[in-house]
Formats: C-alpha cells, sequence, structure tokens
C-alpha cells in the first residue's frame, strides 16, 4: 500500500484505487474515433432521437432500500436522473422531540441500521455539550473502539453488496461471512446484534464482557488474510475493474459544492476527516491513516472502503493495548441510573430508577451540534434545549441523505447498467434518508 506524500507532515493519507494494482494501465479506456462513430445513431436510425422517461425503483434490489430514480433515457444513455426520496418517511427527529434524553438514543440507533453506534454516539456528545458533563476516560475508549468496530462492519456490509450489485457474487458471500462474528460480538458487549441502545448519555450502558480482548485478537487475526484475498479476488480482476473505473466520476470542488463528505469526497484526492482534523474521543491518541483517491469515480469509493477496514483493524488494536481501567459511565445521580442490584436493596435506589425512566432528566437551555465520522461521511446532531427532560428541537445531520444529491450528477451521461454501479457506491442507507 503506498502511502502519498502530504503537504504537512500531520496530514498522513493512502493513495488508493486505480494505482494500487501493479502491472496495469491507469488511464481510462476511451472508443476509438471510428470505433464510436460506428457506435453513434444517425439520423437514418428509425428511432434513434427519441427518448424515454422510467422509473428505477422504489423496490428495485439494487437501490438499497425504497428510493425511486426517475432516469430519462436515450437508448441505454442516462441523459437525466432524479432521485426522489420519502417512501420509508418515519418522523425520527420528531418523534425525539417527544422522547426523553435518556429513551433518544433508542430513536436514532434506527436511523443508520447498518451503522448504528454512530449515530448513538452523536446524539450522547449533543447532549453532553449541553449538560457540561465529562465522561470516565475508559468509556471514551470503549465508544471509539466499539464505533471503529461498528465502521468494518458497515464496510463489510457495502463489501457484500457492491459485489452483488456488479454480479460479484461470491463476494456477497464473503462479506457476510466476515461480518457475522462482529455481530455476535456485539452482541455479546450489548445484547443486541444491531440497534443496540449501547452508547448513552453519560458513557455506555455496560462494561465489556470477559474475554473481550482474545476475542477481537482472534478476529483480527482471521480478517487479515482474508482482506488480501479482497484485493486478488477483486482488485486483480479485469471485469470488475472495467465495471468501476472511469464510472460516476466527481472531482472534488463539486463534492465541496454539494456537502459530500465521507468515502465519496476523499476519492476525488481530499483527505478530510474528522477523525483527524476535529478530533473527538481519544483519535488524537491514536495513529492511524486517511485512505483516498486519485480519479473520484466507483473503484476509488470501492477501494478506500476495503483501505479503511484496514486503518479501523489498526486503531482497534490499539485500543485493546491503551484500553484504560475505571468507570464506563460517569457516576452523577441525576443523569445514570443507579446499578440493578442496589434496586433490590434500598427504596432511595428504586425511586432514583422510577423517576429517571419515567421523567428523565432536564437539561440546561442551549443548543449544540456534535459531528462524527460515520463510514458514510459528517453525521451531525444538531439540539436546542428548553431546559426540560425532552429536547425542544431535534435535526440529524445524515450524510446518506446528502451524499444523495450526487447521484444526477454521478450518472449524466452514463449507461443505464452504471446507474446499478454508481447506487452502490454511494452506499446510501435509506433508513438515514427518509428519518
Amino acid at each position: 500500500m503506498a502511502i502519498a506524500e502530504s503537504s504537512a507532515d500531520s496530514d498522513p493519507s493512502i493513495l488508493v484505487g486505480a494505482s494500487r494494482v501493479m502491472g496495469r494501465d491507469n488511464a481510462v479506456l476511451r472508443l476509438s474515433e471510428a470505433e464510436a462513430a460506428a457506435m453513434t445513431l444517425t439520423p437514418e436510425d428509425e428511432f434513434g432521437d427519441q427518448k424515454m422517461i422510467i422509473n428505477m425503483g422504489p423496490s428495485h434490489p439494487s437501490t438499497h432500500g425504497v428510493l425511486r430514480l426517475m432516469l430519462e433515457m436515450e437508448g441505454e444513455t442516462v441523459l437525466r436522473s432524479k432521485p426522489i426520496i420519502g417512501y420509508l418517511h418515519t418522523g425520527m427527529e420528531k418523534t425525539g422531540e417527544q422522547l426523553t434524553y435518556l429513551q433518544g438514543c433508542t430513536n436514532v440507533t434506527r436511523m443508520d441500521y447498518s451503522s448504528p453506534l454512530f449515530t448513538e454516539l452523536a446524539f450522547s456528545l449533543a447532549v453532553e455539550n449541553l449538560l457540561g458533563m465529562e465522561i470516565p476516560e475508559r468509556a471514551t475508549w470503549i465508544r471509539m473502539m466499539m464505533t471503529e468496530l461498528n465502521r468494518m462492519a458497515s464496510h463489510m456490509l457495502f463489501m457484500a453488496t457492491n459485489g452483488m450489485d456488479l454480479g460479484a457474487v461470491s463476494m456477497m458471500i464473503y462479506g457476510w461471512r466476515e461480518r457475522e462474528p462482529l455481530l455476535r460480538f456485539f452482541e455479546k458487549v450489548t445484547g443486541l446484534r444491531m440497534n443496540h441502545n449501547y452508547i448513552r448519555p453519560g458513557g455506555v450502558a455496560a462494561d465489556l464482557p470477559d474475554g473481550w480482548q482474545q476475542d477481537l485478537l482472534d478476529y483480527l487475526d482471521l480478517i487479515t488474510p482474508r482482506l488480501e484475498e479482497y484485493h486478488i479476488l477483486m482488485n486483480g480482476q479485469p471485469i470488475w475493474r472495467d465495471r468501476l473505473q472511469g464510472v460516476g466520476v466527481m472531482n472534488e470542488a463539486e463534492c465541496l459544492a454539494l456537502g459530500t463528505t465521507g468515502p465519496l469526497l476523499r476519492s476525488t484526492g481530499s483527505s478530510w476527516d474528522l477523525r483527524r482534523d476535529m478530533p473527538y474521543l481519544a483519535y488524537d491518541q491514536v495513529d492511524f491513516d486517511i485512505p483516498v483517491g486519485n480519479y473520484g469515480d466507483c473503484f476509488d469509493r470501492y477501494a478506500i472502503r476495503l483501505a479503511e477496514i484496514e486503518e479501523s483493524m489498526r486503531i482497534v488494536r490499539q485500543c485493546i493495548d491503551k484500553m484504560p481501567s475505571g468507570d464506563y459511565r460517569a457516576q452523577d445521580k441525576k443523569v445514570t441510573p443507579p446499578p440493578r442490584a442496589r434496586i433490590d436493596e434500598s427504596m432511595e435506589a428504586l425511586i432514583h430508577h422510577f423517576k429517571i425512566f419515567t421523567e428523565g432528566y432536564k437539561v440546561p437551555e442551549g443548543e449544540t451540534y456534535a459531528a462524527v465520522e460515520s463510514p458514510r461521511g459528517e453525521l451531525g446532531v444538531y439540539i436546542v434545549s428548553d431546559g426540560s427532560s425532552t429536547p425542544y428541537r431535534m435535526h440529524v445531520r445524515a450524510p446518506s441523505f446528502v451524499n444523495l444529491q450526487t447521484l444526477p450528477h454521478l450518472m449524466e451521461n452514463g449507461l443505464l447498467a452504471d446507474a446499478v454501479a454508481v447506487i452502490s457506491s454511494v452506499d446510501p442507507i435509506m433508513g438515514e434518508v427518509d428519518r
């Protein structure tokens, strides 16, 4: 893996994409003039100038959820496209204004259901900003380790579905296979495979179970050679590269104009990542690199996510080595429920437990915004408090929603078959779009 030189010593980045594979020309293949002329419709062609409007979705398997695309087609070419959303609208932001801050995580964790811990983290950080609360160091490192594991699980799901969308059916099996041990580990720690309600204001719901270090080390040792197999299976595959290279190209200026973040932005060569550029948790205490691309195409976006799995593995290993001892949640009785064992022994603890779970805790007036780097880009939670136990207003800056507006630019003048590759490379989660 080549390391791109940065203008600043504190700005390391990894160059991924077409230049990673040796022995292949990095240039995008183009048709010769003769071939292009042979493929061009002439005025004599009976239907050469006719256009049609077709719908793709909202129940199409490659739209990754209930996304509808209205496509203006001329033959196999997509002239214009319009993403249409709203088929899964759940009103989670308005629902969040009716739930207490303690209940809030059960709501937001269902938005991005492939990486729910990130939404829980952003919500918890926002509430802690309003409370002015400091959480224990162990809770900080547990949060960081669990979210990086969740990033790996999310990208494994992308590898599986991206392979299936493009006909690499084996990748669907392998990606699911590698994701399954992570979900089992999440279940061991949080009690659930998805939608955990594990990261909460004040810390986390429970401490790590006995033997967690060995469980993770065994998994990391298992996954390392399999990632190398992915490079052989996918990166060196001519059909795979031809389906992705030069398809769905955007440059950095276009991404910034649309507010695009995450792997889509980094595929253009920009190494923007909140973990390094606006550090939160303990990311300033671990070493990792930011994978970036060259061309801003579908292949770069795929290669970046594959490289990010490797970088998350680096972070997880450091978390295992540096995990501090201590409490896993803040011991603020106004925010933290009493230990379960105390409820059977103390009337005071029973009343305390009852009031927190029925009335919630009050948060000082004010407004705040907390953002984290999710697998799809900047995920932010904006909360306005009126001093009660529920948010007065809540809004989520969902990266899938923002990134979805790149589809008309990525699909323009491409082939209908490439539309599937483009949607997959954006990696939208519709629960986050129609939140």
